[in-house]
């Protein structure tokens, strides 16, 4: 892929960008095997490659420069570095790009000063879905500029067309932590609608979606080609974030619960479980709890006979690991972005044998990764 900004040195994110793709790609699956094929010498199936450019869902912008002529992109020290034409993002997001930093510029909103600790906006979060619509959601220090951008709002419907969801989030404190606990909506619409396979999972401002939609696609479908071979009459998917991996293996014939700790992707889950007609107790039903992972075993009666677990890039608690060894579980699908921890994790599982693995490229470009494995009890 070829990029200006890494060419010119103003952006050195794409680390691994002059390895040719094919290359990357085969990097990462010896990394991957190297550290999964001690704990069971899984199958391998083919590498999951990405589009090499226009791939991301997300921009997570900067925002710095003067209130006429604001940059959006990130700090090089304390100068803002604009990147709105990074080749990762699809034309819909650039575009909008473009229009927001008018949009700053003519409503006169004023970019934190990081240096000075002077200054009010400080990001710009903004995410398309497959249909080209968005969510855009301006990160402010306070409240003080709040109402310029509620009272220009009909200008920013006229700049972006396409936002379908516009927040704003408040970050007040000083540190390297791009959004704060607080999000007050400046739209009728609460969630952007995220098409993946046919099902539309509900995305609120604060609930995480994997940032590569196209191969996330993939990743939610060898999961459910995994449950489907399994056949497991309960499924417990943990860290369910907005439900994609539960809503993909939901079956009339099946009890799926999804847990995860924060509120809004649980409530997300949800909304897309409404619209799908799912019930939420019984045979066929998915239902989603506001829990942490670890101790969602504690706190729900009986034992899934297949679960699914999504973990942040520190792995498993090693309470979890102990209960998923120690339990009757004959299948498990780890989803992991970090193989080292999930090697950790292996380890702990002695009886839970990799059968089946796939490397999933949702990141070109950098050294991350997705890696998905199919466990089964010895």
């Amino acid at each position: 892929m070829e990029c200006g900004y890494y060419d010119r040195d103003l952006c050195r994110s794409c680390t691994v960008i002059e390895v040719p793709y094919e290359r990357q790609l085969d990097r990462k699956q010896r990394l991957v095997r190297d550290l999964v094929d001690p704990h069971g010498a899984p199958r391998w199936l083919e590498p999951v490659a990405s589009a090499e450019a226009g791939f991301r869902n997300k921009a997570k912008m900067v925002v710095a420069g003067t209130v006429g002529a604001p940059t959006l992109g990130i700090l090089d020290g304390a100068r803002g570095t604009d990147l709105r034409d990074c080749p990762l993002y699809p034309e819909p997001l650039t575009r909008a790009l473009h229009a927001l930093a008018e949009f700053v510029a003519r409503v006169r909103l004023l970019p934190y000063d990081v240096a000075r600790r002077r200054g009010e906006l400080k990001h710009l979060l903004v995410t398309v879905n497959p249909e080209g619509r968005l969510m855009v959601r301006f990160v402010l220090r306070s409240t003080r500029q709040l109402p310029k951008i509620r009272d220009s709002m009909d200008l920013l419907r006229e700049l972006v067309p396409a936002a379908s969801v516009v927040s704003v989030n408040l970050q007040p404190e000083h540190k390297a932590v791009i959004e704060g606990p607080e999000e007050i909506l400046l739209t009728e619409r609460s969630e952007l609608v995220m098409s993946v396979n046919g099902i539309g999972l509900r995305v609120r401002p604060r609930s995480f979606f994997q940032t590569n939609t196209a191969v996330t696609e993939r990743l939610y479908a060898q999961a459910a080609d995994w449950v489907r071979a399994a056949d497991p009459a309960s499924v417990w998917d943990l860290y369910c974030g907005v439900g994609g991996f539960a809503l993909h293996v939901a079956d009339p014939a099946r009890e799926v619960v999804g847990t995860e700790i924060s509120e809004e992707a649980v409530a997300s889950a949800r909304d897309t479980a409404r619209s799908l007609g799912l019930p939420d107790s019984g045979p066929g039903s998915v239902r989603f709890l506001a829990d942490d992972a670890a101790a969602t075993p504690a706190d729900l009666p009986g034992t899934p006979e297949l679960a699914i677990v999504n973990p942040p890039r520190r792995g498993l608690d090693t309470s979890l690991c102990a209960w998923l060894e120690g339990s009757p579980v004959r299948h498990a699908v780890y989803s992991s972005c970090n193989a080292r921890t999930l090697a950790r994790d292996l380890a702990r599982m002695p009886s839970l044998r990799p059968v089946e693995a796939r490397l999933l490229d949702m990141f070109p470009h950098t050294g991350h990764y997705e890696v998905a494995v199919l466990l089964r009890r010895a």
